[in-house]
């Protein structure tokens, strides 16, 4: 006997897609009360895309399970994500950081460029990793061992490309945690670096 299954472009069947709304469910009811819950109208950072504002909190239906969901706005390149609450915390959402990690990763841009004589298609998946990772000393890191070739005839397209994307996450998320301009962020960014 055949049995006809109906899939979707990516090869996930609604039988798959009702066994995962249906364990994301259950794992939602199991869920330990978060001592650092996130709320409407909080800035929040997911690692892979940067600083995002939560715009609602609420229950949607999918595959026919009740989820309760934390949708999430990213003005800086117009997408709206929406995440199981059970997984926000697996998935790298986090709130802002605070002072201390700023000052943290301030002191590492600070300090001496690590350079490494290794292929640079690796450094940079790994320079690259650190970015995606959303946390703000990794970010700092990169920003300490590019900042040297950045403006220099030495520095790669890639490099360049590689150290604004730092910049642009660093200088987002300190302008929240400090309600300043990203402009005024970024200069004192600059003068830190060229000072170091």
């Amino acid at each position: 006997m055949n049995t006809f299954r109906a899939t979707s472009k990516n090869g996930v069947t609604d039988a798959m897609a009702r066994t995962a709304a249906a364990t994301t469910a259950a794992e939602a009811k199991i869920r330990v009360k978060d001592d650092d819950p996130f709320q409407e109208g909080d800035a929040i950072v997911y690692a892979a895309h940067g600083v995002g504002r939560v715009d609602r909190i609420g229950v949607d239906e999918i595959a026919g399970t009740k989820i309760e969901v934390i949708q999430i706005s990213f003005p800086g390149n117009q997408m709206t994500l929406r995440i199981p609450l059970s997984k926000a915390r697996k998935s790298g959402l986090r709130k802002i950081v605070s002072r201390e990690i700023v000052d943290k990763a301030m002191a590492i841009i600070k300090g001496k460029p690590h350079v490494s004589k290794g292929m640079w298609a690796r450094r940079a998946v790994a320079y690259q990793e650190k970015i995606n990772s959303g946390d703000l000393v990794q970010i700092a890191e990169v920003l300490r061992d590019l900042r040297r070739n950045v403006n220099s005839l030495d520095g790669s397209f890639s490099e360049r490309k590689l150290f604004e994307a730092a910049q642009e996450r660093f200088v987002a998320e300190v302008a929240i945690l400090e309600k300043k301009d990203p402009a005024d962020v970024l200069t004192t960014l600059t003068e830190v670096m060229k000072a170091a």
